[in-house]
Formats: structure tokens, C-alpha cells, sequence
């Protein structure tokens, strides 16, 4: 499987949505940013899906994207946060971390987020967004490592 670019960057120090390197891959802020903190786990080692670890490596993966959301959960003001790992157009394992917040519109913050125009939101913006990208990894680097 060739390196995926976003993952050869992140590996290089080149990634600049990259938040921190966890156990079972990268934690990034996702390119589209209306909603704040919206993240994406990353897996590397590079899988196809979930169903292509062992075990102990999905059990990471899944313990990490949590980790992520507890995070989001506390530097920002979600309510909730929404989880989906779907690997329809993008045959590597990445999970969708995606913070919820009371001031959506109510017909779009009851639906998938891909019923927003991507189109219309912020981008990514490496200075607007360093300030959000250091308290979300303190929070995660001052979680309880797992038992």
C-alpha cells in the first residue's frame, strides 16, 4: 500500500493540521472548520478498514478517537460529539471525530454533517487555529493512560 501524503507528512513533520502522533496513528484537525475542532484520526501503520487489525490495534484505534472527543469535549463548547468511520471514498482507515454545538441551525445540527455546504465554511487556517490545536493536545496528553 503506497503512504498516504497526509500520513508521509505527518510522519515528516510537515502536516500542519496535525494535533499529536497517538498509539494508533494521527490526531488532525480536519480541513473544513465551521465546526470548531472537527478531527480526524489517522491510522499508522496505513489499514484498509477497522476489520484489517488485530484486536489490540482496533481496541487502540477506538480508545484514541474517543480520547479525541473527550478532549474536544473539554477545550470547546460541544455539547456532543459524533463519531463515524466510513471509509467509502477513502480506502484508509480514518475516523471522523466531529463536535456538535447548541448554536447549529436545528435542521443541520440534528442531521450527519454532511448535509452542510462544505463549501461555505472556514478552512483550516494554521494560525487561527494553533491556539485550538494547543489545548486539544494538552487535553490529550493529560488524559489517564489506559489501564
Amino acid at each position: 500500500m503506497q503512504t498516504d501524503p497526509e500520513i508521509a507528512a505527518a510522519r515528516n513533520g510537515e502536516n500542519p493540521t496535525v494535533i499529536c502522533r497517538m498509539e494508533s496513528g494521527w490526531a488532525v484537525l480536519g480541513n473544513w472548520q465551521l465546526l470548531p475542532g472537527y478531527s480526524l484520526l489517522l491510522a499508522d501503520p496505513q489499514v484498509p478498514d477497522l476489520n484489517s487489525l488485530c484486536p489490540d490495534a482496533r481496541d487502540s484505534f477506538l480508545r484514541d478517537m474517543t480520547r479525541i472527543g473527550d478532549a474536544l469535549l473539554e477545550v470547546t463548547d460541544s455539547e456532543r460529539i459524533n463519531y463515524s468511520i466510513l471509509g467509502n471514498s477513502f480506502p484508509l482507515l480514518h475516523a471522523h471525530v466531529c463536535p456538535r454545538y447548541a448554536w447549529e441551525e436545528p435542521s443541520l445540527r440534528k442531521g450527519p454533517t454532511a448535509h452542510y455546504d462544505r463549501s461555505k465554511g472556514p478552512m483550516f487556517d494554521s494560525v487561527r487555529d494553533a491556539d485550538l490545536m494547543g489545548r486539544l493536545r494538552d487535553a490529550i496528553s493529560q488524559q489517564s493512560e489506559p489501564s
